[in-house]
């Protein structure tokens, strides 16, 4: 899930920031960090520390060079009990699950089972109907770069009062409902002004396109076609389970209010998933090395559309540099990334371009009512993030 802050904003704060780092003796002041596999990228360590020093109380990561992999942590996964953030504890992945669900609607072209150019009428008849909104003039393909121009109720405060003012966490919002919410208002563009812009409510109807051809559930084909084949055990896609099971990060507000626990019913298939970064790096790998689609939809998949001041959007994965140091000047790594922002949870996932190098990673601080009210940064930055980015994918 993002209400103000979309994936392009976060992954341009992130990818611009000048790299830097901290002594490695921050590490035990910061909670010291664990790492398990191969050689540890130069400065992880001190990166890892000073994200813990910016204001997470944890950070998980994992590295991989060529086939050299490293798996390291840092801070705490819970402040209460005071236990160690580990590797392999999972974590609301947000909106990288839009990714899980453009590889299922691309193996489904693939398959001749629909058209990216199909309209959203031929799949969900009426659905987007009203208010300057036309599914018979938005294309599955514009579903997933968000380049449709439907409205995201999810920016909205109004949205999130039943669990920011009324405290209540286990509210439900079923897919139709959000959808129902968002065709109220005009779209934001039309969808052949060849925009871009990111709305949740794209990929609760990309959800309900994978249910109308396939007749399963969503997160049923999500499991068969990808979480199976890739052996991915700890990812899972609870559907209004407010908890997150098995070992994991603790989330917080930046208050430092624990909000582990809510429905994601809201976010379905535009941002309900938990998994663990080992297992985001397994479907990332799998996916930009072209194991999971034919090479036409391969193509789909990375084919982009810009924007001023934004990554660049394919379908559902983005196009981005991360800086390897300080100021304009400083060389420059092309990724290929995922990322996602809800209660409690920050994630990325980046795999260069050439699928040598890769970076996971998930801090347990993201503030949604700050995020909303605009009053401050809703995450705190600060330079730790992008020092990880470096020395994990620079060098």
């Amino acid at each position: 899930m993002k209400a103000r802050v979309r994936a392009a904003a976060l992954l341009a704060a992130v990818c611009v920031v000048a790299a830097g780092v901290v002594p490695a003796a921050a590490a035990e002041r910061a909670g010291g960090t664990g790492g398990t596999g191969g050689a540890e990228p130069a400065g992880l360590r001190e990166a890892l520390a000073r994200t813990v020093a910016d204001g997470f109380p944890g950070v998980v990561a994992y590295a991989r060079h060529g086939e050299r992999e490293t798996r390291t942590a840092a801070g705490v996964a819970d402040t209460a009990s005071g236990e160690r953030a580990r590797p392999d504890q999972r974590f609301r992945i947000a909106s990288n699950t839009k990714a899980f669900v453009s590889t299922v609607l691309l193996q489904l072209e693939g398959e001749g089972r629909l058209s990216l150019d199909d309209s959203v009428d031929t799949w969900l008849p009426g659905m987007v109907r009203g208010n300057g909104n036309d599914g018979r003039a938005i294309t599955v393909r514009q579903l997933l770069n968000h380049t449709s121009g439907i409205y995201d109720p999810t920016r909205e405060p109004e949205f999130f009062a039943p669990y920011l003012e009324r405290h209540d966490w286990g509210h439900v919002y079923t897919p139709r409902e959000v959808i129902a919410r968002a065709v109220r208002h005009a779209p934001d563009f039309k969808p052949d002004e060849k925009k871009w812009q990111y709305s949740n409510t794209n990929y609760l109807l990309a959800g309900l396109v994978i249910e109308a051809v396939t007749h399963r559930s969503a997160p049923s084909e999500i499991h068969r076609r990808v979480l199976a084949p890739l052996g991915l055990k700890d990812t899972s896609f609870p559907l209004t389970d407010p908890a997150v099971r098995g070992p994991h990060l603790h989330g917080y507000d930046l208050a430092g209010r624990d909000v582990t626990r809510f429905s994601p019913s809201y976010d379905w298939t535009a941002g309900a998933m938990i998994s663990t970064v080992d297992d985001l790096a397994r479907f990332h790998r799998a996916l930009f090395s072209g194991a999971l689609l034919r090479p036409a939809q391969q193509r789909e998949l990375l084919t982009t559309v810009e924007a001023d001041g934004a990554p660049a959007y394919g379908l559902g994965v983005q196009r981005a540099d991360v800086a390897c140091g300080p100021g304009p000047g400083a060389e420059r790594v092309r990724v290929w990334s995922t990322d996602g922002a809800g209660p409690g949870f920050l994630s990325m996932a980046l795999t260069t371009v050439d699928n040598e190098r890769q970076l996971v990673f998930a801090a347990n601080v993201y503030d949604l009512g700050a995020d909303l009210s605009k009053e401050r940064v809703p995450f705190p930055l600060g330079a730790g993030l992008p020092a990880v980015q470096a020395a994990a994918l620079c060098g």
